[in-house]
């Protein structure tokens, strides 16, 4: 089986599942946002954030035991690719970064 190069190799050796949830949601949220940013506006830069959004949602979901969790993940993960591809459920950018900067507060509390 072939290896996978990640963008972000020391968490994906491990680093990322020793993260909290919400410094992991947090992380993940720069990401996203850094997406919605640059989307229709950079296309390099909007392919390198997006591409590491997906990277970092796979390392929690690769990382999770938790049902609740992964479903979390995974719902935020299709939400996010869903923005960028019709978005057809009609969500919002700012919604979408309320819902990050929540796991922001909590990890700094």
């Amino acid at each position: 089986m072939d290896q996978v190069a990640f963008q972000h190799a020391k968490l994906a050796a491990g680093g990322w599942a020793e993260m909290s949830f919400a410094k992991q949601m947090g992380n993940i949220g720069s990401e996203v946002s850094r997406a919605m940013r640059w989307y229709g506006k950079n296309e390099a830069r909007f392919s390198s954030s997006f591409n590491r959004a997906l990277e970092l949602f796979d390392l929690s979901i690769m990382a999770t035991k938790e049902h609740g969790k992964l479903k979390e993940l995974c719902r935020a993960r299709e939400e996010f690719c869903d923005y960028f591809n019709g978005n057809n459920w009609r969500s919002d950018a700012k919604a979408i970064q309320r819902y990050y900067d929540q796991f922001v507060l909590l990890a700094r509390s």
